[in-house]
């Protein structure tokens, strides 16, 4: 499949670091040194106490389906070769939930409570994004 196509994120300055180390095939997560809870997605105040002081943590990138939904008609003409393919809400092991495809052959049986791990799929030049693939038992 031809992933160059296919829109490449765009960072802000709350991003930037995220977006950075996705590049290098690092997922990171947030936490905040006030209250120490860990939240996605990437932003300059604390989603629990408000806080901005807030850190990078490296994510182990494992996690498990908490939901998904099949798309079958893509939403924009850039995603009609994709389809049918999926979208999960995935619960990361430290705790945050983040939304992302689960690809790979298989993707299509996932099921809720499937355990993941995340990949990083190349959106042409100098820019990957995070998803997910099945871990087989």
């Amino acid at each position: 499949m031809n992933t160059t196509q296919l829109p490449a994120p765009v960072a802000n300055a709350d991003s930037r670091p995220y977006w950075d180390a996705v590049k290098d095939q690092k997922l990171l997560i947030r936490k905040c040194s006030d209250c120490g809870e860990l939240h996605f997605m990437p932003r300059y105040l604390c989603p629990f106490c408000w806080s901005d002081k807030l850190e990078w943590v490296q994510s182990k990138g494992a996690g498990s389906v908490h939901s998904y939904t099949v798309i079958r008609r893509a939403p924009v003409q850039t995603f009609a070769t994709r389809v049918p393919y999926v979208i999960a809400l995935i619960e990361l092991d430290e705790g945050p939930r983040m939304m992302a495809n689960v690809l790979g052959e298989d993707a299509l049986d996932t099921k809720i409570g499937d355990r993941v791990n995340v990949i990083f799929e190349d959106r042409g030049e100098d820019a990957k994004v995070p998803q997910f693939k099945r871990v087989k038992a």
